[in-house]
Formats: C-alpha cells, structure tokens, sequence
C-alpha cells in the first residue's frame, strides 16, 4: 500500500518544515506541499525540507482556483499517486511520524474508507480548549442531524486519511466545511462502519481569535445543513474527480 501525505499550505513558513519533515519519516512514499499562492517563503522552506511542492494553480491549470482549503485538498487528491492520502495541517507543532503511520495503519482493514485522528486539542497554552468551533456547532449538529455518523471525537481535524479510490468519486466543499462534507459522505457512501478514529496524543497549532472562528462556524454548519437538505443552504463545492 503506497501512502501520500498531503500538506495544504498558505503562510506556514514558519511552521511547515516541521512538518514535513515528520511525514517524510513516515511509512508515506510520497510528501506534497500544495501552496495556495503563499506571499511567504512557505513554498522554498517546504522544498528544502524535502516536499514535493506544487503551486495549487499548476494542479489541473484549466480549471481555476476558487478560494478555501478545500480546493487545496481536492487539487491534492488529484496530484497524489498513493492509494491512501493522508492529510497534514501546516500549522501543526506536534506532528510526528507516528501520525502518518497510525492513521495509514487503520486501512489493513479493507472496509475502512476514511481515518480521523482524535488527540487533546491545547488552547493559547492550557492543556484544554481548543477545537471551539467543533464542540459548539459540529458535534452538536452531527448529533441533530445525523446520528447514524459515528461520534468521532474531532469530526473537523486536519489531520486524516482517505482512500484515494474514494476520495477521487467523492465532492470536496471549498472552505472550512470539507472535512465534516467527507464525514458525512463518506459515512453516507459506504456506511457508518467505514470511517475509524486513532488517538494520535496532543495537538498544539496556531489557535485562531474568536473573531476568526464565526465564518469557520458558518461554512460547517452550513455544510452540514446542506448535507441534511435543509432549504437555503447551499455550499461551493467542487465536483468529484470520477463521475
């Protein structure tokens, strides 16, 4: 089983080569940096540390970028040649190669399509806190609305893994709400059983102002909301690679 680690960056110059460097000594065959058009060193600190860096614009040029992790993720997907795609935030300052091989370790199982990483989320410093926006929308609406989705304990973190299989016949939401859309889709395509979680220990990031958070908050409930089929709540997202 080949394993690529995915990496989408903007501005992370400063924390992007740890990370990197973590997932190259991993079990992945492959470490890609995709850059959202950095105004930063992001993109030469991550070659040097030894990614293979690709602009997100030079991933499939005929289709135009539209803003949001989620087309960093999705042009990802495309770029990768792993038959499991594991994604990284850049911003991380915990990750270790552990994460990558934990997380690709999960699809000895053949039913299992997507792997969450569950880990103790640190807030400005406190050992607890973080992952606001995930405890007062996500996890209360996934719970409304969906209670066949199993109750993973980060349903938003950055860090997971995907069959590239599925994730190539699945949509990717543009913004902030790609990681509950796959939640959801995947759990929704081949079953609740298909998606597992790895405690991966301590996640410690660049924790984001309150003031930040609120259009987070809005894309994933409206993601979610979409999802349910609730009038009025349509979300950008791209289609999936294979029809």
């Amino acid at each position: 089983m080949r394993v690529s680690v995915v990496i989408p960056a903007l501005n992370e110059e400063a924390t992007v080569a740890g990370v990197v460097k973590a997932a190259l000594a991993s079990c992945a065959s492959e470490v890609i940096v995709v850059d959202s058009d950095s105004t930063d060193n992001t993109a030469a600190v991550a070659r040097e540390a030894g990614a293979t860096v690709l602009n997100w614009r030079d991933i499939a040029p005929d289709i135009p970028v539209r803003p949001g992790k989620g087309e960093a993720l999705w042009r990802g997907v495309r770029a990768a040649t792993g038959d499991v795609v594991v994604f990284l935030d850049a911003d991380v300052t915990t990750v270790e190669p552990g994460w990558v091989d934990g997380l690709a370790g999960e699809f000895a199982n053949k039913h299992v399509q997507l792997v969450k990483a569950t880990y103790r989320r640190t807030l400005d410093g406190e050992e607890h806190g973080g992952g606001r926006v995930t405890e007062l929308t996500a996890k209360p609406l996934l719970k409304l609305l969906f209670p066949d989705v199993p109750a993973i304990e980060q349903p938003l973190a950055g860090e997971y893994a995907i069959r590239r299989e599925a994730a190539l016949r699945l949509p990717f939401v543009a913004g902030y709400g790609v990681e509950v859309g796959l939640l959801i889709d995947v759990a929704t395509t081949y079953g609740p059983d298909a998606i597992t979680q790895v405690n991966l220990g301590v996640k410690t990031h660049r924790n984001r102002p309150l003031a930040e958070l609120v259009g987070m908050s809005e894309i994933v409930a409206r993601t979610i909301l979409h999802r349910a089929g609730v009038a009025d709540t349509a979300v950008e997202e791209r289609a999936p690679w294979v029809g």
